[in-house]
């Protein structure tokens, strides 16, 4: 039986990022992955936004590695000419109860440690973003836009460099806990295989719950069941109407359909949320449904034409009917598993906050006692 000292499970950018900064002091990390790339489902399928931190209840986890995933993400960007912008962010306010609204995200945003927030008037926003017609909006200056798949290749590089063995097409499907730790069984490439770890990292993403399940935990009495929601992209043609990120307040499961530019300036909208039963990424909704949303805050969207762009689905815990739920990044030793880490409900920040999960994860790590 072939034998790793840590293996990681789910090779999209934040199994990727954990497998990076493990293996800086660690022989024999195995990075797990049943697509035959890396990245290919939430790591490719989402808005590359770089979040501030404004949107998670202060000392969760969402908020906490956040705010440091956000600081750390432009340092590496910088260092590594990975492709990114700080743009800014304006969530805006129409009427008296939006703008207690953005009154109280600016609250939380100061209780997370989020920088340089200014709350502006219907003028100051017109100065800066003249098709936008707001009676107010929060603005947060260190809210900006990455190229996700050179984040991942980033850390895929990062992680091969250091050593790490990255097997792809290979799917677990056992995992039995045994005295020296665990026991791992699959298919690999069409083939059985069989292998034994000292710590096992479930980074699974949108199949998490179910690798949480395999060494005997039961997802549904530990809340780590998944929902999926469903969120559908346009694309915005001709010059672009806004220079920053448009967000409205938030309402419901989702940050509302925004604007988005990327990093060449074209603006995409979206996305909305919805539930859904299966992963699949057809996109699903009616550009006029996208317009009209936008259409409180960016009159002028009504002139422009907007064509169909891509769909993602994020791995929820919240459910349909169910309030805030934070990230599960936990080891399992309290439910008899010691060394076996669980990342379930890895949504929105978690592109963000991926440099800071990893460190969070290797403390996890360390303080492991098999």
């Amino acid at each position: 039986m072939e034998r790793a000292n840590i293996v990681i499970i789910g090779a999209g950018v934040v199994g990727l990022a954990i497998a990076a900064k493990l293996s800086e002091k660690n022989e024999g990390v195995l990075l797990l992955e049943k697509n035959r790339r890396v990245g290919q489902e939430i790591s490719s399928h989402n808005s590359g936004v770089i979040h501030s931190g404004i949107h998670y209840p202060k000392n969760s986890l969402k908020a906490r590695l956040c705010v440091t995933g956000n600081r750390m993400m432009y340092k590496i960007c910088s260092e590594n000419n990975i492709s990114h912008k700080m743009l800014g962010k304006l969530t805006v306010a129409i009427g008296e109860d939006e703008i207690r609204e953005i009154e109280s995200l600016k609250k939380q945003g100061d209780e997370n440690g989020v920088e340089g927030m200014k709350i502006m008037d219907g003028g100051e926003v017109g100065r800066m973003e003249p098709l936008v017609k707001v009676d107010q909006a929060l603005y947060t200056p260190t809210t900006g836009i990455i190229e996700p798949d050179e984040l991942t290749n980033y850390y895929y590089r990062r992680a091969s460099t250091n050593g790490t063995s990255i097997s792809l097409a290979t799917e677990v499907t056992e995992i039995k806990r045994v005295n020296y730790g665990y026991e791992l069984s699959g298919t690999s490439g069409g083939s059985q295989f069989d292998l034994s770890a000292r710590i096992v990292i479930n980074s699974a993403g949108l199949y998490s719950d179910k690798v949480a399940a395999l060494p005997g935990l039961d997802v549904d009495s530990l809340g780590y069941r998944l929902h999926y929601c469903k969120g559908d992209y346009f694309r915005v043609s001709g010059p672009p109407p806004v220079r920053r990120l448009i967000y409205p307040v938030p309402r419901g499961v989702g940050l509302g359909v925004h604007l988005t530019p990327d990093l060449s300036g074209s603006i995409k909208i979206g996305p909305n949320a919805y539930y859904v039963e299966s992963i699949e990424y057809t996109n699903s909704s009616k550009s006029e449904e996208f317009r009209n949303d936008v259409k409180r805050y960016l009159p002028a969207i009504v002139k422009y034409q907007i064509s169909e762009d891509s769909a993602g689905v994020r791995p929820k815990l919240q459910g349909p009917s169910d309030s805030f739920r934070d990230f599960v990044i936990r080891e399992e030793a309290d439910h008899g598993l010691p060394g076996f880490i669980n990342l379930i409900g890895i949504d929105s920040p978690g592109l963000t906050a991926t440099p800071a999960i990893a460190e969070y994860v290797s403390e996890l790590c360390s303080r492991s006692v098999i």
